[in-house]
């Protein structure tokens, strides 16, 4: 006998009724994008493999470990998407977005992978809502990107999470710190896989979890405090802008986010109640990551913001979010004749925009009202063949628990009033 399939090891499966809070956290992270004058796209979940080499760094785990590649029919080396950046980039660029009116402003969602190793809020398939303003160095822009995220969080209710900022400085201020940085690592004694990571990367020491590199990192030399003065004035106004629009931010100059494109303002939203897995969003300037794609050289800032964690610290802080579309009417027919009345009905309910469903299967009437019940809906009309005779139905508030004989004409318009 065959064992019963299951979904591959590390994947996050959405079902009801938990698919509908999934949805309702989804909606509520790309509104505010919405809503700010960013345009959808939607992105391959497939790459050339290239894209993410040139794009996300070659030196970052992303790349080096976590990609699922492999090669297609015709030995093309190809990826599945493990973020959204470089394809926005990507397809701005072959259709000449860039080339009208600046900033370009996307905004995306869907699956993205990483073969990571599972764990809660750690998925191999995982969920992002993502925006990209490319064109403008302007940093109101700055604060207009981690405002929208922000305002995602808090139109779910969500309180625990704070805001991480600081500046990863550009080409004019870097190059100098890197090697400041690159001699104190020097005399650090680092095993030869971070060695080799310092030499492409050395900022990527400073986000190492392992405790023994975290202590000898204790007086490492801070980006922040050796930024050039277009970088400084650039974050404080960030900062200005940030504080007119009532966001609380904690500086963090040891903030490094696991991709290599970064440039000066570079933020992370973390939740208090996820443990280890605390990042539900983040992201950052990438000033020069359009140039290397082969495109114009024009500064870019966008973020990534987990669904799948959101969701989670949306559970951990108790918070019930209402139904996305909950059902206003729930039609129980007794008998055949009743049966096509209420599909007649249902047709004519759901095509003016009404949400309704139908006890199928001829069950009781004790066994379709305890549907209704469970369906949620906010009424129920019985329908028998007493009731088609006389040209009329049943209707039922799900919630007070009262009844009045109502015409059948007279249900839908009835039914919109009061859903009001």
């Amino acid at each position: 006998m065959s064992s019963q399939l299951q979904a591959p090891k590390g994947v996050a499966e959405y079902v009801p009724p938990n698919s509908d809070a999934f949805l309702s956290v989804r909606e509520a992270l790309c509104m505010p994008a919405r809503n700010s004058g960013y345009e959808y796209v939607e992105l391959p979940v497939f790459e050339d493999t290239a894209l993410f080499v040139r794009g996300v760094g070659q030196s970052t785990d992303v790349v080096s470990k976590e990609m699922y590649t492999f090669d297609d029919r015709g030995g093309r080396s190809i990826s599945l998407r493990p973020e959204g950046t470089a394809g926005a980039l990507r397809a701005t660029i072959e259709h000449s977005l860039d080339r009208g009116q600046l900033p370009v402003k996307l905004w995306y969602a869907g699956p993205f992978f990483r073969a990571e190793r599972p764990q809660r809020g750690r998925y191999r398939q995982f969920f992002s809502v993502g925006i990209e303003a490319i064109g403008s160095e302007d940093p109101a822009l700055d604060a207009e990107v981690i405002a929208i995220a922000n305002d995602g969080f808090r139109s779910l209710g969500l309180s625990d999470y704070r805001l991480e900022l600081t500046s990863l400085g550009d080409s004019n201020c870097r190059p100098a710190y890197r090697e400041l940085l690159q001699e104190f690592l020097r005399g650090l004694d680092l095993d030869p896989e971070t060695q080799a990571r310092a030499l492409i990367n050395p900022l990527r020491v400073l986000d190492d979890k392992r405790q023994s590199v975290i202590d000898q990192m204790a007086g490492a030399p801070l980006m922040i405090d050796h930024l050039c003065t277009a970088c400084s004035e650039h974050f404080d106004a960030v900062r200005s802008y940030l504080d007119l629009l009532g966001i609380a931010y904690i500086l963090t100059p040891r903030l490094v986010r696991g991709l290599d494109y970064y440039t000066r303002t570079t933020f992370e939203f973390s939740h208090a109640r996820l443990g280890a897995q605390s990042a539900i969003g983040g992201g950052g300037r990438y000033d020069g990551l359009m140039s290397r794609l082969g495109g114009q050289d024009l500064t870019g800032i966008g973020f990534g913001l987990g669904v799948d964690r959101t969701l989670l610290a949306v559970e951990a802080e108790g918070i019930k979010l209402a139904p996305r579309n909950p059902l206003a009417l729930f039609i129980v027919p007794i008998g055949e004749q009743a049966k096509s009345q209420a599909v007649r009905l249902a047709g004519e309910f759901r095509t003016n925009g009404v949400a309704v469903d139908i006890a199928y299967g001829d069950r009781s009437l004790k066994g379709a009202m305890k549907a209704a019940d469970r369906s949620g809906a906010r009424f129920s009309v019985v329908i028998g063949e007493r009731d088609l005779a006389n040209g009329t139905a049943e209707l039922k508030d799900m919630a007070s628990g009262s009844q009045e004989t109502i015409t059948l004409e007279a249900l839908l318009p009835t039914i919109k009033a009061r859903l009001l």
